[in-house]
């Protein structure tokens, strides 16, 4: 079963994330240097994103060590990777803004 993330522009410029249930799960904020802060559903800082060299985002945790990242899709949205490199989702704009995002538990479907 794939988890379902759907993220809404916030007041702040960055993002506020729900899960498939409507409740809030995290939120993102742009940082200092570029990229993005990433918080927790209680503000806690658990990440950041920066920009990747190719597009797309790389993903870090609290200590920087690189958990993934995303690349730019063949036919729109992102290709999400875990740190190896195995895709592990799909990310594509929302109908009102913001983005819908699926995390897979397996590889079901390898077209994109």
């Amino acid at each position: 079963m794939a988890k379902k993330i759907t993220s809404v522009p916030n007041f702040w410029g960055g993002e506020t994330y729900y899960d498939e249930h409507g409740n809030k799960i995290g939120s993102s904020e742009p940082g200092f240097f570029g990229g993005s802060v990433i918080r927790d559903e209680h503000g806690n800082r658990v990440g950041t994103s920066e920009p990747g060299f190719f597009g797309g985002q790389i993903f870090r945790d609290e200590h920087g060590n690189r958990v993934g990242r995303s690349d730019p899709g063949f036919f729109g949205g992102s290709v999400i990777r875990d740190k190896n490199g195995r895709k592990i989702g799909r990310s594509d704009p929302g109908f009102f803004g913001g983005s819908v995002t699926r995390l897979d538990d397996e590889d079901e479907d390898d077209d994109y």
